[in-house]
């Protein structure tokens, strides 16, 4: 199910799923909303702290499911990541989002519910959050604008060395690697046969990295994916005795009995010109020697 496009005049929620956020922190966020005609109304317990949480469990789950309750509510922008959105996602009753689905927004930490949506056959929008906006690219805000008001979405960068070619259609799914990991086995673990698999993530370990695709190709996470879109792997760590391979050849070597096409270095993920994905919609991507397309 793919939410209606969104109209000058629409009601758009930000809530908290996961770490704490200020007011100041969304200015910029709300000023570009408003903008493009959008009304922006905030969760209750937005700007509570708890810890290193925005509020309590209860209370971030609370700000979510009323927004998701709310029918004048047309899009929930989750305002940061960081962690959290897991311990809430068990609590949350998505039937009202089943009935009338509406775009719910976010990457990293909001993985969780997008593996968690997109199994219920709910699409959804990988792609910047409210605090990062200052800092995005005006290419990837124009991208995210046409995902929201026109369902579209065309995506294009350059050849990678390590890509595999080809042309393929299907469904994207996916988000956070290290998010994928600590879902598997859970209710919220991602169906990957016969998607479009989307991987990216930041600050982890070199052999942390190797780890988690293991754990994704021995829970046979590639046995029947149709492609592979590997976004930015930003900020990787190595120990002083290196591991000898980058996180993009990690996951080409063990990727390599497949054929399914796979492309690098996509634009997606803890970047500036962090592109937007509609997730769970289908998609052509081309993977040719010339450069990566995606449309939606």
């Amino acid at each position: 199910m793919i939410p209606n496009k969104l109209n000058q005049g629409d009601k758009v929620a930000i809530v908290a799923t996961a770490r704490a956020i200020s007011e100041e922190e969304l200015g910029n966020a709300v000023d570009l909303f408003e903008s493009w005609g959008l009304d922006v109304v905030f969760g209750d317990n937005l700007f509570k702290i708890d810890n290193q949480f925005a509020g309590d469990d209860f209370e971030r789950t609370s700000d979510f499911q009323d927004m998701i309750d709310n029918n004048e509510v047309k899009a929930i922008f989750c305002a940061r990541g960081g962690y959290g959105t897991a311990r809430i996602v068990d609590d949350i009753n998505f039937s009202n989002l089943k009935n009338n689905p509406k775009w719910i927004i976010g990457y990293s930490d909001v993985t969780s519910l997008h593996t968690h949506l997109n199994n219920l056959q709910i699409s959804t929008l990988h792609a910047t959050m409210p605090i990062n906006i200052p800092l995005n690219t005006k290419s990837s805000l124009e991208s995210l604008h046409s995902c929201l008001f026109n369902n579209s979405n065309s995506i294009s960068c350059d050849s990678h060395l390590l890509n595999r070619e080809g042309v393929i259609s299907g469904e994207i799914v996916g988000g956070n690697l290290s998010v994928l990991y600590s879902l598997i086995g859970s209710p919220s673990d991602l169906d990957t046969n016969d998607k479009i698999l989307f991987l990216e993530d930041l600050d982890e370990y070199l052999y942390h990295i190797d780890r988690m695709i293991l754990n994704l190709k021995r829970n046979k996470k590639f046995s029947k994916l149709k492609g592979l879109i590997v976004g930015k792997m930003k900020g990787m760590h190595d120990n002083t005795i290196p591991f000898g391979k980058t996180a993009n050849e990690i996951i080409y070597d063990y990727t390599r009995e497949f054929n399914f096409p796979i492309c690098f270095e996509f634009p997606s993920g803890h970047i500036k010109n962090n592109s937007p994905l509609i997730f769970s919609k289908n998609t052509l991507l081309k993977i040719e020697n010339t450069g990566v397309t995606l449309i939606q």
